[in-house]
């Protein structure tokens, strides 16, 4: 079994977010670039299972649709053990597009069973799994909590409103998975940084996607107004605020 993970760049977590005067753009300079947190949960979980004799998986390789300024943090994900990665090298305006440009790799190189995070910490469209699911054909599992291989099958389990269910399934097939698929991100060795260097990382020309979207404009959030502390000896005071200023 060959699993392949898409791995999303994202600002780390900490970053202030500019953007370019016109806002038309984010400004770049100096955000630290790192793997979405829950694709990174994703590549550790599918090394995880690689690990077990009987899995059946032989390959575990990474997928970035993105540029070259990408290719430090995709080394990481070699470091920590991926057998090899692609990088489609387009910068992708949308989930459709980003899923068109996965399928076409998949489709070449074979692939029984993509991985990815639910949802990017840059832009949350929780969109690009189900969308490479519809182009490939495949069938498709949202929200995976657990997931284990055995051979020709996996068994997944995904938590509900009131219970968990589980479900046995034959690849070929695209899961999106949350939090709790993994306990920590694996830490690259020195010896994998080293490894990682030989380890190959290919760049694929993209193809032609219709119905791309386009970043138009982006727009800060309204700053909050100012916090109004009330003595809570005069609750009457607050019902006067509540009922007179914020019209509740």
């Amino acid at each position: 079994m060959k699993i392949l993970v898409c791995m999303s760049v994202v600002p780390d977590t900490t970053t202030q977010i500019r953007f370019k005067p016109d806002m038309n753009s984010l400004e770049t300079s100096g955000i630290q670039w790192i793997i979405n947190p829950w694709d990174e949960l994703a590549l550790t979980r599918a090394l995880e299972i690689r690990e077990q004799p009987d899995s059946g998986v032989t390959q575990v390789s990474v997928i970035h649709i993105g540029l070259k300024d990408a290719d430090p943090v995709i080394q990481k994900a070699l470091a920590v053990g991926a057998d090899s990665a692609y990088r489609v090298n387009v910068a992708a305006a949308g989930a459709m597009e980003v899923a068109c440009q996965l399928s076409e790799v998949v489709k070449k190189e074979h692939f029984d069973l993509v991985i990815a995070g639910h949802d990017s910490a840059d832009y949350n469209g929780s969109a690009v799994g189900e969308m490479l699911a519809e182009l490939l054909d495949w069938i498709s599992f949202s929200s995976i909590c657990s997931l284990a291989a055995a051979k020709d099958s996996i068994t997944i389990e995904r938590e509900m409103d009131t219970r968990t269910e589980t479900i046995i399934a034959h690849p070929p097939c695209v899961i999106t998975i949350q939090k709790g698929i993994a306990k920590d991100p694996r830490i690259p060795s020195l010896r994998g940084i080293m490894g990682a260097r030989s380890k190959p990382l290919l760049q694929l020309e993209p193809i032609p996607c219709a119905g791309s979207a386009a970043f138009v404009k982006f727009e800060n959030p309204a700053q909050r107004s100012k916090c109004r502390m009330i003595d809570p000896a005069k609750p009457e005071e607050l019902v006067e605020l509540l009922r007179n200023e914020a019209n509740v």
